[in-house]
């Protein structure tokens, strides 16, 4: 009786505790995510002053900074975009890789300035990279021993979920300036473009400002969560 009382507690506090630190999260998710897609469609619209696509652009970008050995790759699906340090590799969707609208040069130039990153091995992309298989094995580990630990009153088993959920945290924080550094990188080779007008450079500072917001929206859930199964622990001392 005592221990199914325990556990009536602890749920209760799972799920209260839900409202005061994951409500808000969720909120500020869901804002980042209508937020990249509305902008993402504006300026999907609105062709850019340099009359390239975002390949064309990536390209020049990469020999300028003697990166000619980054194949460039089209992939499915849309903002799938990413840069691959392990085989040198940049993949664009067709939208990027193919269009020549502001949203194709700006998303394009960022994935550029992550390659840029690896070549000059940038502390925060190193340590991201470093991080990577933790954060792998936490991922899939963390939340069934948190679970476990809650509902068989196990508090090792519970500390340990903890534990790896923090590096989980800590991999969203690292992420955020590698994504900053990055888009900032991909704004000054914009501005330096001959051919770039006003609105090119704006449309572009939206679009990687609106893509930034959703990085931020997953580093503030995932230390949401965290600090919700911090003070679920107190609650148990």
């Amino acid at each position: 009786m005592i221990n199914f009382l325990m556990l009536t507690g602890r749920y209760h506090n799972y799920i209260s505790s839900y409202f005061i630190y994951i409500i808000p999260a969720m909120l500020l998710s869901l804002f980042a995510q209508y937020k990249i897609q509305a902008v993402y469609r504006e300026y999907l619209g609105r062709i850019s002053s340099l009359g390239r696509s975002g390949s064309e652009i990536a390209r020049a970008i990469l020999d300028k900074h003697g990166l000619r050995n980054v194949n460039i790759k089209e992939v499915p699906g849309t903002l799938s975009d990413f840069y691959d340090p392990r085989d040198k590799s940049l993949s664009l969707s067709r939208d990027i890789s193919a269009g020549t609208s502001i949203a194709s040069i700006a998303v394009a130039a960022h994935e550029v300035g992550h390659a840029i990153q690896d070549k000059e091995s940038y502390p925060m992309l190193n340590l991201r990279s470093f991080m990577a298989p933790a954060v792998r094995i936490s991922s899939s580990l963390a939340m069934y021993l948190i679970l476990a630990g809650l509902f068989f009153d196990f508090t090792r088993l519970f500390d340990i979920g903890i534990i790896l959920y923090a590096v989980i945290v800590l991999f969203t924080l690292v992420t955020l300036p590698v994504e900053f550094n990055a888009s900032r990188r991909a704004l000054n080779e914009i501005r330096s473009m001959p051919g770039v007008n006003d609105e090119t450079i704006y449309g572009s500072k939206k679009v990687l400002r609106a893509a930034a917001l959703t990085y931020v929206a997953s580093a503030f859930a995932a230390l949401s969560e965290l600090l919700r199964l911090l003070s679920m622990r107190r609650r148990d001392d």
